[in-house]
C-alpha cells in the first residue's frame, strides 16, 4: 500500500466525488478511479459505495479513511520534525482573510519563523468571508481568517488573542468627532462610507447588520468601499464618516483622522480556520505549531 494512493483515497472520500477529488489531485478521473478500484482488490474490500454523481464510504472505508488520515498525518509530522531539524525546511504558506486585526499575530508569527526557517515564504490573499471560504474549499489557500460569528461546519479552527473594534473614523474637526462614543442614532441621515460587504449583508457580517437591527435601512450610505485605505482618503476629505475597524488607519499619513468606538461595542473574535481531513504541507504544520506556542506563550490581555 503506497502513501500516494492513500493520499488519493482520502482526497475521494473528503470531496465526496471522484472527477472534483482527481481535480484536486491534478491527475485524470479514469487514472484515480483506477487506483482506488486496485486499492479495494489489495484490501478485499469494497471502500466506496458509487452513485452518478458522488461517492460515499463504506463501514471499511471509514476504518481505512481514520487510518489513513493518522498515517499521512504521521509522516508530515515526522518529515517536519526532521527538516526542523536542520532548519532547512521550505515551502508556502497561503493565507486568506480580510482587513482584520488578526493579521497582527499572523504577523508577529511570521516574524519568529523567518528567523527559523528562512526558506519558508508566504502569500496573502485579501477577501471577504465567501471568497476565503471558497479558497479554502479548493485547497488554494491552506489558512482563513474568519470574524465570528461564521459557518466553521467544514472547517478546524484556533482561536485569535485579538478582536475586531468596530466604530467611526472621520475627520477632527467634524461634529461627531466632539463625542468619546458613537451610538446608532447619532448615524441617521449622516453620510456613511461602508464596507462593501456590509451593504451585500454578508453572513460575516450579521452581527454588524443586527447591532443597527431595522434601522440599518435608514442608513445615509453615499460610498461603499473594499479597500480601507481609499475609504481613509474618502473620509480625509470628509465626504462622509467611515465605518470601519480600528487600528486599520493608524500608520496612514492622515493625522486630522480620528476614530470613535461604536456604542454599545461591537466587537469581533476572530478565528484561524483550515479544512478539515487536509493533509498539512511541512511548512504549514510548522507555521501551526508556531503560532500555538505564541498564543500560549504571550500575556494577551
Amino acid at each position: 500500500m503506497e502513501l500516494r494512493v492513500l493520499k488519493y483515497f482520502l482526497t475521494v472520500a473528503n470531496e465526496g466525488n471522484i472527477t472534483n477529488a482527481a481535480n484536486t489531485l491534478h491527475i485524470t478521473q479514469p487514472t484515480l478511479s483506477r487506483q482506488i478500484m486496485d486499492l479495494e482488490e489489495e484490501m478485499h474490500q469494497k471502500l466506496l459505495i458509487r452513485s452518478s454523481h458522488s461517492v460515499s464510504l463504506t463501514p471499511e472505508g471509514m476504518v481505512l479513511r481514520k487510518r489513513a488520515e493518522e498515517i499521512l498525518d504521521m509522516v508530515a509530522k515526522v518529515k517536519a520534525e526532521v527538516q526542523a531539524q536542520s532548519e532547512d525546511v521550505s515551502g508556502d504558506i497561503f493565507i486568506g482573510g480580510g482587513e482584520t486585526q488578526g493579521i497582527r499575530t499572523i504577523a508577529e508569527v511570521i516574524g519568529i519563523m523567518r528567523k527559523k526557517f528562512p526558506r519558508i515564504r508566504y502569500h496573502f490573499h485579501s477577501g471577504n468571508s465567501q471568497d476565503v471560504c471558497e479558497r479554502l474549499d479548493k485547497g488554494l489557500i491552506d489558512f482563513g481568517i474568519l470574524l465570528q460569528p461564521a459557518d466553521i461546519t467544514k472547517y478546524e479552527y484556533m482561536k485569535l488573542p485579538t478582536k475586531d473594534v468596530w466604530g467611526v473614523v472621520m475627520a477632527n474637526d467634524m461634529p461627531l468627532a466632539e463625542k468619546s462614543k458613537i451610538c446608532k442614532e447619532d448615524l441617521f441621515e449622516k453620510p456613511l462610507i461602508c464596507s462593501r460587504q456590509v451593504i451585500q449583508k454578508t453572513a460575516i457580517h450579521n452581527q454588524f447588520i443586527e447591532w443597527f437591527g431595522s434601522d440599518f435601512e435608514k442608513l445615509n450610505i453615499v460610498v461603499t468601499y473594499n479597500l480601507v485605505f481609499n475609504a481613509a482618503l474618502l473620509a480625509e476629505k470628509k465626504i462622509g464618516y467611515l465605518l470601519t475597524i480600528d487600528k486599520l488607519i493608524n500608520n496612514m499619513d492622515m493625522h486630522n483622522l480620528v476614530f470613535r468606538p461604536l456604542y454599545p461595542s461591537l466587537d469581533l473574535g476572530l478565528l484561524l480556520v483550515w479544512k478539515k481531513h487536509q493533509l498539512m504541507s511541512p511548512a504549514a504544520n510548522i507555521f501551526m505549531q508556531e503560532l500555538k506556542n505564541h498564543i500560549s506563550e504571550s500575556n494577551y490581555g
